[in-house]
């Protein structure tokens, strides 16, 4: 079954909209058409978390909560989901909701422009855990960005809602709201907007049939990246494939010693898995952006984005990653250090799609990744360094170094790898593979970090990993 009409939850009901603007933003919906202006637009690039709204989801015959940028997300995406903004926080008797009112009583508004990103981030945050601390406060609160530098008194508010009961009126209307989700059937999505198309299949099947009639569509992921061609670049969009609607996609298999990560799983989902295995993967998924971003962001848009300073592309290099490209011929599976050509150049045929991301467990090796950039929390990489390294006897076994932001290509540092390889793990090894790094990397200077700062921080990098190897010590100010 086809259509061109999305259904989505609101206000307890279900709201239907025919072949709508491929290219409009959730965020220009709401304050246009929904008359609903208590969403602002800061920065209109997922940056500053004005924009924040809640979608719901029915996983499992349970609502999940996922914060998202409005600024950034494009209006049919919003097919089969709940919308909740900021203004239905209030209860039908007036009264304001608990994370409302934690704000009023610790005083955690100041100009009030960004204040509604701040609730709705809460929001998600209270009904997803039944209890709080630090962690979980600061990354939820991390994507929103408070001109007024006025965060004690929000974290405060945030803070006063640990273990309080979740008797909201969502709670109340559950049960309805669920009997809604239901009602509005799994379908293919087809929009024709004036010269615009936009696709969401709901099967990989269905999705290479679309591709082989339409080649030269972009695909849409997470959509963090290929939005901003709208809200930036004001362009247009002339034909989006979703693959949002794919549940064949969405999965995470740990198969022997590798593990398998389906195209559409959410870069928050893999995060919490990835921890038991490689906590510095982890750790940089946290900074890779804000809760927002990482809600909707895939590991397999990452890859096929092929930034040069995509977080997770050096760590992945540095692991040894494989990909699974699929399309109209059989399944390829190649090597991500393979997969980059040039800047933001990649060997993904039209027609073709990334599958699957396929990461080996390493049992034996030690695994370090860091990350530096302007700012802590949600800022973009100037240097993303990632080391793998297998030690044997005090002898380096085996070695693969990985940097983003040091070339047009995330890539390895296969000169150095190869001083240090079958060598004795020593300071003087690494200060010589130090020297070496320039024979690998020529970095340029731009906005972020001068050519010079990057060879320098790159080389640190390499250093730190010595010492927290040799100390067994980790050494991060955070």
């Amino acid at each position: 079954m086809t259509s061109n009409t999305i259904e989505f939850i609101f206000n307890n009901e279900i709201l239907k909209i025919s072949n709508p603007d491929p290219n409009e933003t959730i965020l220009n919906y709401i304050r246009l058409k929904l008359k609903k202006t208590g969403t602002k637009e800061g920065c209109a690039e997922g940056g500053c978390g004005a924009c924040t709204i809640v979608l719901g989801d029915l996983v499992d015959n349970n609502i999940q909560y996922k914060a998202i940028n409005a600024c950034i997300a494009f209006l049919p995406t919003l097919n089969g989901k709940q919308l909740i903004l900021v203004e239905d926080l209030i209860s039908s008797e007036g009264k304001l909701h608990p994370v409302q009112n934690a704000m009023v009583k610790f005083h955690g508004s100041q100009c009030g422009f960004c204040t509604p990103g701040f609730v709705m981030s809460m929001f998600a945050m209270y009904k997803n855990n039944k209890s709080l601390n630090d962690e979980i406060i600061n990354d939820s609160l991390s994507g929103n960005l408070c001109r007024c530098t006025g965060y004690r008194p929000i974290i405060d508010a945030a803070k006063s809602l640990n273990k309080k009961s979740d008797n909201d009126e969502f709670i109340r209307f559950k049960k309805k709201t669920i009997n809604l989700f239901k009602k509005i059937k799994i379908k293919n999505i087809e929009i024709k907007k004036e010269n615009k198309k936009y696709f969401a299949p709901n099967t990989i099947l269905k999705l290479k049939n679309i591709l082989k009639k339409n080649p030269d569509a972009k695909l849409l992921s997470g959509g963090t990246d290929l939005s901003l061609e709208v809200t930036k670049s004001r362009k247009e969009i002339k034909k989006i494939i979703s693959l949002n609607s794919i549940k064949e996609l969405d999965f995470i298999n740990n198969k022997k010693n590798e593990i398998e990560v389906g195209a559409g799983t959410s870069l928050l989902k893999f995060e919490k898995f990835i921890k038991k295995y490689y906590p510095d993967f982890n750790s940089i998924l946290k900074r890779y952006g804000s809760v927002q971003i990482r809600n909707v962001g895939t590991i397999a848009g990452n890859i096929a984005t092929a930034s040069p300073i995509g977080d997770t592309l050096p760590l992945l290099l540095s692991l040894d990653t494989k990909i699974i490209l699929d399309g109209p011929n059989k399944r390829e599976l190649i090597p991500l250090n393979k997969f980059f050509i040039s800047y933001r150049k990649t060997r993904l045929k039209k027609g073709q799609f990334i599958y699957s991301v396929k990461i080996p467990i390493y049992k034996k090796n030690i695994f370090k990744a860091y990350k530096i950039s302007k700012r802590f929390d949600d800022d973009i990489s100037s240097v993303c360094g990632s080391f793998n390294i297998e030690i044997d006897k005090n002898r380096i076994k085996k070695i693969k170094i990985a940097y983003g932001g040091m070339s047009e290509v995330p890539k390895r540092a296969k000169n150095t790898e190869k001083i240090l390889i079958n060598s004795i793990f020593s300071e003087k090894i690494f200060i010589k593979a130090i020297r070496n790094l320039e024979s690998d990397y020529k970095p340029i200077d731009d906005m972020r970090a001068s050519k010079l700062y990057r060879m320098e921080i790159a080389k640190n990098l390499l250093m730190k990993c010595f010492l927290e190897v040799k100390n067994k010590k980790m050494l991060r100010i955070n």
